[in-house]
């Protein structure tokens, strides 16, 4: 789980880098999508009573992707990503204990309070119009946790129901874009490829490891778990994207991570 998390914190860094974060996200999706299509021959097709979950899912993911780009050109990594990431654990921790009857324990809404904190401390002295787009996102991670972690449970083949999410929901972004702006999608795809590629590779395996873990553990601690790529996120935001981050960033960050450990051992 900890490499599912650095690897999410990797692909999210592509997508802020990338000079136009809407199309470096398309080739993101693209290239996820290319990838399972390449690997699907290969396993079963999921249970259909995952169907669908999935159908939904694919929905939920790709409004997902059209959002993350639209905040990484709002507002630095270094905020957005832990807001949005930070505050779905929570969120997946209360209404998972409904949906999957996973009983929390005193520990569990520690967490849960310890994380809510380093949200509240991350987004101090931030306009709210910048507040806005990452916590809505925060409710989108957490609805489609959900959702997925059904459907893998369902689906009998974890992998299998991966693959088929990121070949449905990559596939939206790039045909509107080569309905909309082919020329300009080609152009970037000639200097980006390998950018995407890496993403695409990246995001997959990350949420197809995080998918085969929900299948043998509580959805709310492997959620909260892989959450500590907003460790990662602000390393390579610091160190890579070379945005300042503050020490009450940095605090409130790890105020967020501190959260995540007491949900995982609560």
């Amino acid at each position: 789980m900890l490499f599912a998390a650095l690897l999410h914190a990797g692909w999210n860094a592509i997508v802020k880098r990338g000079g136009d974060t809407l199309l470096t996200t398309i080739l993101v999706t693209g290239s996820a999508a290319l990838l399972s299509a390449l690997a699907l021959p290969w396993l079963p097709l999921p249970a259909p009573a995952s169907w669908p979950w999935l159908a939904a899912s694919t929905l939920l993911q790709a409004g997902y992707y059209v959002l993350v780009a639209r905040a990484y050109r709002a507002a630095d990594m270094s905020l957005s990503y832990p807001l949005m990431r930070g505050c779905a654990p929570p969120l997946v921790a209360l209404a998972g204990s409904l949906a999957f009857d996973e009983q929390l324990t005193a520990g569990a809404w520690l967490g849960i309070a310890v994380v809510s904190a380093g949200v509240v401390g991350m987004a101090g002295g931030v306009a709210r119009r910048h507040l806005r787009l990452p916590l809505s996102i925060a409710v989108l991670i957490a609805t489609y946790t959900l959702v997925d972690a059904r459907g893998a449970r369902l689906s009998g083949n974890a992998a299998s129901y991966t693959l088929w999410l990121f070949l449905l929901s990559g596939l939206p972004l790039p045909l509107w874009a080569l309905a909309t702006r082919r020329a300009q999608l080609c152009r970037y795809l000639h200097d980006n490829w390998g950018r995407g590629l890496v993403g695409g590779a990246g995001t997959t395996a990350s949420y197809g490891i995080a998918l085969w873990a929900m299948t043998q553990g509580p959805v709310a601690v492997i959620a909260a778990l892989r959450e500590t790529s907003i460790l990662f996120a602000l390393l390579i935001s610091a160190w890579v994207l070379k945005e300042r981050v503050g020490r009450a960033r940095l605090c409130a960050a790890a105020l967020i991570v501190a959260g995540v450990v007491v949900l995982r051992l609560g």
